[in-house]
């Protein structure tokens, strides 16, 4: 089985994959109303010993955490950066699997997603999952924009395949 995370402090998804592809789980953790970082990071890691209890997990893929953006971001990403990196060490902790990293770019490539000049990444890759995935389940709003979460999930299914796609390349 294949993890996929993409990893966040408001909201962290994941998915698991078979060997061919096909989605065991899809799920997020909302960690928007949870204020201390480390009871965030704590939330989290309660969710991967579950993972670990209930699916053999041979693989792990990790969103690649962003390196560079305007001043103003600097303090998000410093934060993103550090619970990136815990998430990873319980990943390595609990699946004994040194997590690899993809790059959401890389990811959506190898995945044949394409995202037009002003757009934004993240809502044409949920498009594509919903198009392309009949197992991806979703749920929206009464107002039609997807519900909290489905993006993040979305974002983890993506990394999870990019990760298969790229294991099949290599063997």
């Amino acid at each position: 089985m294949i993890l996929g995370l993409d990893i966040s402090t408001s909201i962290t998804g994941y998915t698991i994959l078979d060997d061919k592809g096909k989605i065991v789980a899809c799920d997020h953790i909302d960690l928007r109303k949870q204020k201390n970082f480390f009871k965030k990071v704590e939330i989290i890691c309660d969710r991967l010993e579950w993972i670990d209890d209930t699916y053999k997990i041979h693989q792990v893929y990790i969103e690649e955490s962003l390196q560079s953006f305007s001043r103003a971001a600097g303090k998000s990403l410093s934060i993103l950066s550090k619970i990136n990196g815990i998430v990873s060490w319980i990943c390595y902790n609990l699946f004994g699997i040194e997590p690899e990293y993809i790059a959401a770019t890389s990811a959506r490539k190898l995945c044949g997603i394409k995202v037009p000049k002003g757009q934004k990444a993240k809502d044409v890759a949920l498009q594509f999952v919903v198009d392309n995935v009949p197992s991806f389940a979703i749920e929206y709003t009464r107002h039609g924009n997807p519900k909290a979460g489905y993006a993040d999930r979305s974002d983890s299914y993506v990394i999870a395949k990019a990760g298969l796609i790229r294991e099949s390349k290599e063997t």
